[in-house]
């Protein structure tokens, strides 16, 4: 892809989705890592219904590390995988309380350290609670950059550096959330709505889809 088909991709996307956030509601940095790591294989939706019911009592590493597996796994139970992801959660309760005096990590080499976090967990709470540019590749922005050709990594590591060569830093956290958002509203797995996409001229992907 030449460099002013890329731009102009980049600018309709900027364009169609500026000023679009996480779709997940919290109120503080631990709230967002918890809704986080429980929105592994789990839509936004689920996990938003789910923390609205556990943090008005467990919105703390103190009070969620208080639980035992068992109670930690009835509180959230109707969230996928939510036997590991229970494990998870109060291992990073128990290592935020013992070794980070309860706060957030601000970088992503060290919140990798915490139980559930993966490199997609970290970007995301480093970009979203600590102003670092960084793009986390989920489903949808993996899915949505090999389709428009601003990647062809085998996995989201390597789309990840395809996307920071993409992409300019000072917007890496933005586009993170334009890709998403492009993903969950036209972009989608199955039946991508192309007719009327924003896109539609530029983008290259052969299927595309005018039911």
């Amino acid at each position: 892809m030449n460099k002013v088909t890329r731009e102009a991709i980049l600018a309709c996307l900027e364009n169609e989705y500026k000023n679009t956030k996480t779709a997940l509601n919290y109120n503080t940095p631990f709230e967002l890592l918890v809704a986080v790591i429980m929105s592994a294989q789990c839509t936004d939706e689920r996990v938003n219904k789910i923390t609205a019911r556990i943090f008005p009592r467990l919105n703390t590493p103190e009070k969620m590390g208080k639980l035992t597996q068992a109670q930690m796994e009835k509180e959230i139970r109707d969230c996928g995988l939510f036997r590991a992801k229970a494990k998870n959660l109060l291992g990073m309760c128990h290592m935020l309380i013992n070794e980070f005096n309860g706060k957030i990590p601000d970088n992503v080499e060290t919140l990798m350290k915490l139980p559930g976090v993966g490199k997609k967990t970290a970007n995301v709470i480093a970009s979203i609670i600590f102003n670092i540019p960084a793009i986390a590749v989920d489903t949808h922005v993996f899915r949505v950059s090999h389709r428009l050709g601003l990647s062809k990594g085998a996995d989201p590591l390597a789309t990840e550096k395809d996307l920071q060569k993409a992409i300019p830093k000072a917007k890496w956290s933005d586009a993170h959330h334009w890709l998403i958002w492009h993903g969950r509203l036209v972009c989608k797995a199955r039946k991508p709505i192309c007719k009327g996409c924003v896109l539609l001229e530029k983008c290259p992907y052969k299927d595309k889809n005018f039911e």
